[in-house]
């Protein structure tokens, strides 16, 4: 029987401390720094060589679907309860919302040197050390709506604007696309500075600090969000019944995409499903 995932805004006080719980016990573990250690590893961009598996390309939805996979089995083998509760940053968009709140994942950092200093996820509380990361910070940071350069989340229509675009992404498949809901969706748009950061790109910038690079998975804020892109996919999938991943074959000989994106069938490294697989998960979970 498929499980349910809630919005972040509708958990009983109960559910969200068995969450902050079940993700405290897994950084106690050391499970937690290895999602991290993954997160980075697969981290490639346009420019460089090899395989993009994650980000800046048609698998970006698919790969996240199965990481929060992971993440979520090792949540509920701590507490069979718990699930990945999705943070919808089209409604709850302050500094002071959910999820930023003591009881779920704290605030923002202080001014001076953006450390998070409340919420069970606070340095101070000693339960979420930084271990993993591109820098040698210890600690979470934040700096939300980027004080310095004040910023604004996603709106509706910009969530609109990705879904009501029919086809899933187009040649050549990377981050310079204008067409495919893929790219709308991960936010890679034209231009510099704020003006080019669109949906999923424009809350990692929104939010700050750890968020910002291949590290961001340090910021339990990286599950909530990714689950909310992840309900968006399922609704695009639902309106756009005709239509399904792309590439379906990889690309040919003398493409300079080849070996570089998965086509439909072929594995998401470092597991063994495909896209095509990550499809339809109706029998794992749902959304309320």
């Amino acid at each position: 029987m498929a499980y349910v995932r809630k919005n972040v805004a509708a958990l009983t006080a109960s559910e969200r401390r068995r969450f902050v719980n079940a993700l405290l016990e897994l950084k106690r573990r050391g499970e937690y720094d290895e999602f991290v250690r993954i997160h980075i590893a697969y981290y490639a961009a346009d420019g460089e060589t090899g395989l993009r598996a994650a980000h800046m390309a048609p698998s970006f939805l698919p790969w996240h679907r199965r990481f929060l996979l992971e993440l979520e089995g090792a949540l509920r083998r701590v507490d069979s309860s718990v699930t990945v509760p999705y943070w919808d940053w089209t409604r709850d968009r302050t500094t002071t919302s959910v999820p930023w709140t003591g009881d779920l994942l704290g605030g923002n950092g202080r001014r001076s040197d953006q450390q998070v200093t409340t919420g069970p996820f606070a340095y101070a509380a000693g339960h979420w050390t930084i271990r993993e990361g591109v820098t040698d910070g210890r600690y979470l940071t934040r700096d939300l709506g980027r004080a310095a350069s004040p910023i604004q989340l996603p709106t509706q229509g910009d969530v609109d604007w990705a879904l009501n675009d029919g086809v899933y992404d187009v040649h050549p498949w990377d981050s310079t696309v204008t067409r495919g809901f893929r790219n709308k969706l991960e936010g890679w748009g034209t231009g510099s500075g704020s003006a080019s950061w669109h949906n999923h790109n424009r809350v990692h910038r929104w939010v700050g600090g750890a968020m910002l690079g291949a590290a961001s998975v340090n910021d339990p804020v990286f599950w909530l969000h990714h689950a909310f892109l992840d309900m968006l996919w399922e609704r695009w999938q639902r309106a756009h019944t005709s239509h399904r991943y792309l590439p379906a074959e990889p690309p040919g000989a003398g493409d300079a995409q080849r070996g570089r994106v998965v086509a439909r069938y072929q594995k998401l490294p470092p597991w063994d499903d495909t896209p095509d697989r990550m499809e339809d998960v109706s029998r794992i979970y749902r959304y309320a």
